[in-house]
C-alpha cells in the first residue's frame, strides 16, 4: 500500500462527496462550553463580521485554492464562521476524531486506554503517524464508527472515509470545533483523565507539524493543534492543507479550524492557513467594535 505525506493511505478517486449545506450556527451548540458565565459575551456586532468578510475575501481573491474557516471563544461566547458551507477532505486532522472516538469507546467500557491504544495514539496525534491511524480506525469500526461519534458529538455534516481511508473524511470547519469541544469542555462527554490526555498530545506535537493555528497564538498561550496535509489525486495532485486546535490564555479559550484545498504547493498552503488564522484569531481578541491601531498587523 502507498502512503502520501499526510499521514493517510492514497485511496482511489473518491466519490463526489456529500453535497454542500447552508453553513449551521454553531455557536448556540456550543454555549454551554463558555467556562466565564459571569463576563459579558464579546460577540462580534454585524459591522464587525462584514469587516473582517471584507478582509479575507481581500486576502484569499489573490491566493490560490479555497479556503474556509471557523472560531469560538469559549471564554466569551463570541464566533465566527467563513465560507462555512463546503467539505474539505481533511487529511490528518481526521486523526482528532479517531482519538476523540477511542476515548469515547474506552470509556463506554469502563476501562482506561490500554498500554496500545495509548502508544499508537501518541504517535498518531504527536508524530502524525499512518500505521498508528489506520489501527485506531479499525479498532473504533472505521467508517461506520467514526460516523457514529460523530453524530454523538453532533457532527452531523462530517463524513468518514471508506474502508481504511480515514484521510478522505470530509467535514466543514465548524464541526471540527465540536469535535474539540468534546475534547476540552467538562461539560462534554468526555472525562477529565482523558481531556488532558487530549491536551497533552495536541500540545506535543512534533515541532515541524506545529505550524497552522499557532501562529495566531499571543505570548503565553497554551498551543494545542492537530494538521493534516495531503497531495490529493482528486484535485489533480494539488496539496489540501489543514489546521484545527486551541488556543488558551486567561482571557480567550479559542477553538479554532481553517481547511483549504488546491493549494499549488504545501508551503503555499501553510501561508494561507496561517495568515487566515491570525485573521479571524485577531478579530476575536480585539472584541466588538475595535478598531486596529495603526501599524498593527492583522
Amino acid at each position: 500500500m502507498t502512503t502520501v505525506a499526510s499521514g493517510c493511505a492514497r485511496p482511489p478517486d473518491p466519490a463526489a462527496g456529500p453535497p454542500a449545506v447552508p453553513a449551521g450556527r454553531v455557536w448556540r451548540a456550543l454555549s454551554s462550553a463558555v467556562t466565564t458565565p459571569d463576563r459579558a459575551p464579546a460577540v462580534l456586532t454585524a459591522e464587525d463580521r462584514r469587516r473582517l468578510t471584507r478582509t479575507l475575501d481581500a486576502y484569499l481573491d489573490d491566493r490560490p485554492g479555497r479556503v474556509a474557516a471557523a472560531v469560538f471563544d469559549r471564554a466569551t461566547g463570541a464566533g465566527y464562521t467563513y465560507r462555512d458551507s463546503g467539505h474539505f477532505l481533511l487529511a490528518s486532522v481526521a486523526k482528532v476524531g479517531i482519538l476523540a472516538a477511542l476515548l469515547l469507546k474506552a470509556e463506554a467500557a469502563r476501562r482506561p486506554l490500554t498500554r496500545r491504544e495509548r502508544s499508537l495514539a501518541e504517535v498518531m496525534i504527536r508524530r502524525s503517524d499512518n500505521r498508528a491511524a489506520q489501527e485506531l480506525y479499525a479498532a473504533i469500526g472505521g467508517q461506520s464508527g467514526l460516523a457514529r461519534v460523530m453524530r454523538a458529538l453532533g457532527a452531523r455534516d462530517t463524513w468518514p472515509g471508506p474502508g481504511p481511508y480515514w484521510g478522505v473524511t470530509r467535514s466543514r470547519p465548524s464541526e471540527q470545533l465540536k469535535v474539540l469541544w468534546a475534547l476540552s469542555s467538562p461539560a462534554g462527554p468526555i472525562n477529565a483523565a482523558n481531556r488532558r490526555l487530549a491536551t497533552a498530545l495536541m500540545s506535543s506535537v512534533v515541532p515541524r507539524q506545529a505550524w497552522g493555528v499557532s501562529a495566531a497564538a499571543s505570548a503565553g498561550d497554551h498551543v494545542s493543534l492537530k494538521n493534516g496535509w495531503l497531495p490529493a489525486r482528486v484535485h489533480g495532485g494539488l496539496w489540501t492543507v489543514n489546521s484545527i486546535g486551541r488556543l488558551r490564555s486567561d482571557d480567550h479559550d479559542l477553538l479554532v479550524a481553517v481547511l483549504s484545498e488546491r493549494s499549488p504547493g504545501k508551503d503555499t498552503g501553510i501561508a494561507t492557513v496561517e495568515r487566515v488564522a491570525r485573521l479571524v484569531v485577531g478579530a476575536l481578541r480585539r472584541g466588538p467594535g475595535a478598531e486596529r491601531r495603526p501599524g498593527e498587523r492583522g
